[in-house]
């Protein structure tokens, strides 16, 4: 049955989130432990999942619609299960590149203590749990917060950049681990504006509200 088949489909989604959750605290706690394994693990093992993840996942939407010919509001929860799978692969794309510039920094002496990119990973990681969660359970209210809690990170994004420009400026030195820093930074960003894409689609999903651009700054 449609509805069965549905089910299936949003539970290949909370696994797909929960991967990538993964895979960014992995990165991160690899990087603060200056441990190249896991961060080898996430570029070589984790991320390639993902790939077989999404086109395991995009088949089960096409078959469902061409099996089912679902209508209304069925179309809508399968076609936004098809939009999230690709921004879900985007993310892991994304993690990808963390890992990649972790590789670089483990091996070197760190620039600084790591204080603000771990917590831009912490709320990067709860946008994308609280995303699909808004999803799952069809919660705008949910999903409004997301979106409204983006300030966060740009700010977190804000102040990793200023800090890293006044090092580069006054040790050279630093400039290429500094500028990798800087890259996490960015792809956790992109990360987080992929999980408020979610939100804005589950809010218009669930009340026909579009709140793209209309959203006011935070504090």
């Amino acid at each position: 049955m449609l509805q069965d088949r549905i089910k299936g489909l949003k539970k290949e989604i909370i696994e797909y989130g929960a991967l990538i959750e993964d895979m960014i605290d992995k990165s991160i706690v690899a990087i603060l432990d200056r441990k190249e394994a896991p961060l080898s693990e996430v570029i070589g093992v984790l991320e390639p999942a993902t790939n077989e993840r999404e086109i395991k996942i995009d088949d089960l939407c096409a078959t469902a619609i061409a099996q089912y010919e679902p209508k209304a509001r069925d179309l809508r929860i399968v076609l936004m299960i098809y939009k999230m799978n690709s921004d879900l692969e985007r993310m892991g794309d994304h993690v990808a590149n963390i890992a990649e510039s972790g590789l670089f920094l483990v091996s070197r002496p760190p620039v600084k203590p790591l204080v603000d990119t771990p917590r831009m990973a912490q709320e990067t990681a709860r946008s994308l749990k609280d995303a699909i969660s808004s999803f799952i359970d069809e919660n705008a209210v949910l999903a409004q917060e997301v979106c409204e809690r983006d300030y966060i990170i740009d700010a977190l994004q804000d102040q990793i950049f200023r800090e890293l420009v006044t090092f580069m400026s006054s040790d050279p030195t630093t400039v290429e681990r500094s500028l990798h820093l800087i890259r996490i930074a960015n792809n956790l960003e992109r990360i987080a504006d992929l999980s408020t894409n979610i939100c804005e689609d589950v809010i218009f999903m669930v009340e026909g509200r579009v709140i793209k651009h209309h959203l006011e700054e935070g504090p």
